[in-house]
């Protein structure tokens, strides 16, 4: 079996995933410039700006789709930008992908649907992947639902869902595409709750893509603000709503919330468990 690339630096271990003077250009759009960040190991990172800020365009890169113009991005200290389409699959194979409208196939049972990836990637025996599969449909709170269609769900149970496959290779990096896009304020709250759970239970490293600012600050460790392709803003979210960005100050006012009441009511849920410390159960009535 092939093994890794070498590392083209020394890393800390709990650098997992870091971006060095990113810049992607489309013609003569430049849609990311001299992008630097870095996420720790079992932290969630939210990576936020408006329409066209270049957000998608850096999940891209992040998970190997598309290749950057110049600059690095080290997944545990390999940087995966100038990978082949071999080493870049074995790279690929840490993260996990929750999608923007979950991306479930309707013609397939929520069970066919989890199953999905361990039928194509692995060689475990039909017992062995259904024992799996209902192991996490129950983590996840979603005992019964095996033989329902994603069509009989609720838009937060699809997003389970969703997050049930996605785990399914255990992966040590879960990518949340919008997760709370077109979900109702109560179920986005939900869907904020699910992934820091996720990360307590799992201990994977998230990033997530948004444009929602209340959610940032009520689950991550540490947020990145995006504007026309660039970082403009970094820091955890006590940082950012006390810090001076105008920008960021602007972008709390467009988003309508009072970013110290949110601070003040939902301080950032990076609860660390040692080891034999199992954190609480999902809470399955979501």
């Amino acid at each position: 079996m092939a093994k890794d690339p070498e590392p083209a630096r020394a890393f800390r271990r709990e650098e997992h995933i870091v971006v060095e003077n990113l810049r992607k250009e489309f013609d003569q759009y430049v849609a990311l410039s001299d992008v630097n960040l870095s996420v720790r190991r079992g932290h969630i990172g939210v990576v936020i700006g408006g329409s066209g800020a270049g957000k998608t365009t850096l999940l891209k890169i992040l998970i190997g789709l598309d290749k950057p113009t110049a600059g690095s991005v080290f997944v545990d200290g390999v940087d995966i930008a100038p990978l082949g389409d071999s080493d870049m699959n074995r790279v690929r194979q840490k993260f996990g992908m929750v999608f923007q409208y979950s991306a479930l196939l309707d013609s397939l049972s929520v069970f066919d649907n989890v199953a999905f990836p361990l039928r194509e990637h692995t060689k475990l025996k039909p017992k062995e992947i259904k024992s799996r599969v209902l192991e996490k449909l129950k983590i996840l709170g979603l005992e019964g639902t095996e033989n329902k269609s994603p069509s009989e769900l609720s838009g937060g149970m699809r997003k389970r869902v969703g997050l049930a496959r996605a785990l399914m290779l255990e992966p040590e990096i879960l990518m949340y595409d919008e997760p709370t896009s077109g979900l109702d304020p109560l179920s986005s709250r939900l869907v904020d709750d699910l992934i820091a759970e996720t990360r307590d239970r799992f201990g994977v490293t998230s990033i997530v893509i948004s444009h929602d600012m209340a959610g940032a600050l009520r689950i991550a460790d540490h947020i990145y603000v995006l504007s026309q392709g660039r970082l403009v803003a970094d820091g955890t979210p006590d940082e950012l709503v006390h810090g001076t960005s105008e920008l960021v100050h602007q972008f709390f006012q467009a988003s309508g919330i009072s970013a110290e009441h949110v601070l003040a009511e939902d301080a950032p849920t990076s609860i660390r468990y040692q080891p034999g410390q199992g954190p609480p159960a999902l809470n399955p009535h979501r």
